[in-house]
């Protein structure tokens, strides 16, 4: 009676505090006495049953209520307690208004703690009781109230909360035995002064083709596996994205490698199997039907073009530019991308936008991205922070020098939908989150911004489905506007923002611990130089710089963070195949080969396996050994080589003998620019040449053969005369008129000298060749073939 009787806005007397306070501490005696004889372990018992119930929200509808709703709330509660909960009710809580971003992050991390403030209950109808939780089991309810019932004010964010109280044997008194968080943006009326918020929707995929091609004119080309079908299938994570994405007010960010990638199953394509085996793929249809969806919901948005296979701006900048020709391979990964997206989506993108993974930056991931032509960085906000001390979030859009604009994208709203979102109530949560940081980014100050939103680069389906909820909920909105990319890239910066790049010190070690290493680097570039040798002999050069160019940059994909062994993997292929390639151009091994004689000619032969043919080689021949033997005169010589694809080409070179005995050769390709082409062939040649008193003796045996040939003429002549004497006059006479008048005995021996005896027998002994071997000094002809 007596604090009834004090005045509102008075002080008490002296004597009425002194009584108030004798009053309170008489009454608190018993209170403590019977505190006094609780056993101990009853706090313990009561830290037990503290949220022993769990409470989730599955729906809340609509996410951004206003006058004349009604808010409805679905969800679950379950008992993990050992006791049952009996007198149990659900009720609606509504809290005091959040006013600043930081504290909806704290009301976040304690979403389901019964410490804080909750505000007080709705009460009334609104409310779901249950006799009995039974441990264990999960019980369903759902709730409606009128938003004029929630006692709301004026435009802002509140703390919104649905819990559960109830009884348990041990503690046989009402209490809250769980509560779930969450929030409720609350603007009824049109905003003075909406945000323009962009927010950027990526289609970015994994790896998925390999540098191989079939060897047809088509170049099959093979895949990895078959991932990408199923990723753009019914319900895959590429189906929902696009299902999702064709009806929203958003900017796409696509890797041009998936739009060649889905475009090259559109044709005949094959997946790599155990070995060197292939097996057909089969889902053209399915990609067709992908790819033309695609292309009709980008017809009228914007689309921003990554360099082709969304390289890892990151691991160049900190591990790949002191590898030479690894900032070549990202310029062509832009060049590529445009034409790709233009082939493919028929729509121009924009290619002056670079992203480093999760918009962390330093000077050298600047200077990188920036150096393939970009001029534009999406950065975020939690590697970019503010340090100027501004009382609101500043626009996106920050010079940072150089010509270079950084937008720096908001992180709250960028990583609101990371995480686990496969449950109900967990995407709920991230909903009510984003929406709530969104509003009160509006509500921190009159001055209209344009705020940019970078979600991780490849979401999940439930997580994309989470963002498709949050987008239409702000689109729907009283105080938000959609906005593209390039828009928010030259809106007009706020002058108080930070525009200092952090140093390499801030950059995060959880990020450059996924980073690729610098050996990765290297073994790109070693693959780089075996193609660059590769191809300056080709008929078609396309046939192996198009894919393997490709399969390069892939190499660099940001896809490969986390996955470290996979990139590995995928790396060595490249090079492997390439090896493979480059071995089909080979000369074939030789055996010891045998010259007999001064001069003869050494084939070499040079085998093409490939299916194109092969120009500007020239094949060496040298002689290790060339004061014995000589090759084209000297101690080597080469030959240009051409070979059509599936073919081979046999070279001969003429070589001199010196000396007796063996002489080993190199036989080698090279390239026109003086490179090694393949293995060297090493053989040796054994020389069995004609020695001089080998020759003299021969040259004897001859003389002979002509002085006995010449005897044997003389002694038949003498004959022949002796036999003419002894015949008489007549006879001769008579021969000499004979009708017929045949030769006489001098004319035969005449013919017979002339002739030789055995002229018609070319085995005869006494033969004599126009010519031999150790004789003449011509080298053989080049249709002379020698044991290889």
């Amino acid at each position: 009676m007596a604090e009834a009787a004090d005045f509102q806005g008075t002080s008490p007397s002296p004597a009425r505090r002194w009584l108030r306070r004798t009053g309170a501490l008489l009454a608190g005696v018993p209170l403590v006495a019977g505190l006094c004889q609780l056993p101990a372990a009853a706090p313990a018992q009561a830290a037990d049953t503290s949220g022993s119930v769990s409470v989730a929200i599955d729906t809340l509808s609509p996410s951004a209520p206003t006058d004349g709703d009604t808010l409805t709330v679905s969800g679950t509660v379950t008992n993990n307690g050992k006791q049952a909960v009996t007198a149990a009710h659900v009720g609606l809580q509504v809290g005091p208004e959040l006013n600043t971003r930081s504290s909806i992050d704290t009301v976040s991390n304690g979403k389901d703690s019964l410490q804080g403030a909750t505000g007080s209950e709705v009460g009334g109808k609104y409310e779901a009781k249950f006799a009995k939780l039974t441990p264990g089991v999960a019980q369903p309810f759902s709730l409606s109230v009128p938003v004029d019932e929630l006692d709301l004010g004026d435009a802002g964010v509140y703390q919104f909360a649905v819990s559960l109280s109830g009884k348990t044997s041990a503690q046989p008194w009402d209490q809250p035995l769980g509560i779930q968080r969450t929030f409720l943006p609350w603007q009824s009326d049109e905003a003075d002064t909406k945000t323009k918020t962009t927010f950027l929707w990526p289609l970015i995929s994994s790896v998925h083709m390999t540098a191989e091609t079939g060897s047809n004119a088509q170049q099959t080309p093979v895949f990895l596996n078959d991932d990408l079908a199923e990723e753009i299938s019914a319900g895959g994570r590429l189906d929902q994205m696009l299902s999702l994405g064709e009806n929203l007010d958003v900017t796409w960010v696509i890797d041009p490698d998936l739009l060649a990638s889905v475009d090259a199953m559109t044709r005949s394509y094959r997946i790599q199997g155990e070995g060197d085996t292939t097996t057909p793929g089969t889902h053209q249809a399915l990609a067709k039907q992908w790819l033309a969806r695609l292309q009709k919901a980008v017809e009228d948005k914007e689309v921003v073009a990554l360099p082709f296979a969304d390289p890892d701006l990151a691991s160049l900048a900190h591990n790949g530019t002191s590898v030479t020709g690894s900032l070549s391979h990202l310029d062509e990964a832009t060049d590529v991308a445009a034409t790709t997206v233009r082939t493919v989506l028929h729509v121009t993108p924009s290619t002056d936008f670079a992203w480093p993974v999760n918009g962390a930056v330093d000077p050298s991931i600047v200077k990188v991205a920036t150096s393939a032509g970009a001029d534009k960085l999406i950065a975020r906000s939690d590697s970019l922070q503010e340090t100027a001390g501004l009382s609101y979030t500043p626009s996106a859009a920050r010079p940072i020098g150089g010509g270079t604009t950084a937008v720096v994208a908001d992180a709250r709203l960028s990583t609101a939908f990371q995480g686990d979102l496969t449950k109900a109530s967990a995407t709920t949560l991230a909903v009510q989150r984003f929406l709530a940081q969104s509003l009160a980014l509006d509500l921190q100050t009159d001055k209209q911004r344009s705020i940019v939103v970078a979600p991780q680069r490849m979401p999940s389906a439930s997580q994309a489905a989470a963002m498709a909820e949050a987008i239409t909920a702000l689109q729907g909105g009283n105080w938000s506007q959609p906005q593209k990319l390039s828009a928010a890239a030259a809106a007009k910066p706020d002058p108080g923002a930070t525009t200092k790049v952090p140093a390499a010190s801030a950059y995060p070690a959880s990020l450059r611990k996924q980073e690729l290493p610098k050996w990765a680097f290297q073994q790109i570039a070693s693959t780089q130089n075996k193609l660059d040798n590769f191809k300056v002999i080709l008929f078609d050069q396309s046939r192996v710089v198009t894919p393997f160019g490709l399969a390069m940059n892939r190499g660099m994909s940001t896809s490969w963070r986390g996955s470290a062994t996979e990139a590995s993997s995928f790396r060595s292929d490249v090079e492997a195949y390439i090896d493979d390639l480059i071995s089909q151009v080979s000369l074939i091994d030789k055996s010891e080969t045998k010259l007999s004689g001064r001069s003869a000619t050494i084939p070499v032969t040079v085998q093409n396996n490939l299916v194109q043919g092969v120009e500007h080689l020239r094949l060496r021949l040298t002689s290790l050994s060339p004061n014995r033997l000589e090759i084209g005169g000297s101690s080597y010589d080469e030959q240009a080589v051409e070979v059509s694809g599936g073919h081979s080409q046999t070279v001969k070179f003429t070589t001199t003998a010196n000396a007796n005995g063996k002489a080993s050769v190199i036989a080698q390709l090279y390239t026109e620019d003086g490179q090694p082409y393949g293995e060297a062939v090493r053989f040796d040649v054994k020389v069995t040449e004609f020695t001089a008193t080998v020759m003299l003796v021969i040259g004897g045996g001859v003389l002979l053969l002509v002085l006995a040939g010449f005897r044997m003429y003389t002694q038949r002549k003498r004959a022949a005369a002796r036999e003419a004497e002894q015949s008489g006059p007549d006879e001769a006479g008579e021969a000499a008129d004979g009708p017929e008048n045949p030769e006489g005995p001098e004319d035969r021996l005449n013919e017979e000298a002339a002739t030789g005896p055995g002229a018609e027998d070319p085995e005869q002994p006494s033969d004599l060749t126009a010519d031999t071997a150790a004789e003449s000094a011509d080298p053989s002809g080049t249709g002379e073939r020698v044991d290889r």
